[in-house]
């Protein structure tokens, strides 16, 4: 588990980044053996873009990077639940693991929501690992929108 926290790290660290530019606090990396191919926090507002999430970003950047939209044997570690769009995303990149630090009730797709990976039209299903350093991702969520509300 300690080289899963050491990418959930780098996750955490774009999530940092992201909520200091003031975008949403949430970060991905993209790992395949066991190097990190691509990283990336959310970009909505910098880019007027409601796809650019984080997971999404990654996902690209990581496609980018390998040359090949299927990211077999890649794994994506990212600090909220995914909502349906990167669920989607995760799916159709042929991710093969998914960890992410805390549920999102409202807007996640995993274990909340819609399930996307529970769903018949959903081709493949990546191995999911939740709640790893769920409470700090959870806080620190807490305190961006907070920060807002002040």
């Amino acid at each position: 588990m300690a080289q899963t926290n050491g990418f959930m790290e780098a996750a955490f660290e774009e999530a940092r980044a992201a909520g200091a530019r003031g975008e949403v606090p949430i970060g991905a990396v993209v790992v395949r053996d066991g190097e990190i191919l691509a990283r990336a926090g959310n970009e909505t507002r910098a880019l007027n873009d409601v796809t650019a999430h984080a997971e999404v970003l990654a996902i690209r950047r990581a496609a980018s990077a390998v040359g090949d939209e299927r990211l077999v044997d890649a794994d994506l570690y990212v600090t909220l639940e995914p909502c349906t769009m990167c669920a989607a995303a995760i799916s159709f990149a042929r991710i093969r693991r998914l960890y992410y630090a805390a549920q999102d009730v409202k807007g996640g797709a995993v274990e909340n929501g819609v399930r996307f990976y529970e769903q018949a039209t959903c081709h493949h299903v990546p191995d999911v690992y939740s709640g790893i350093r769920e409470s700090e991702a959870a806080e620190m969520m807490r305190n961006f929108f907070q920060d807002r509300r002040d």
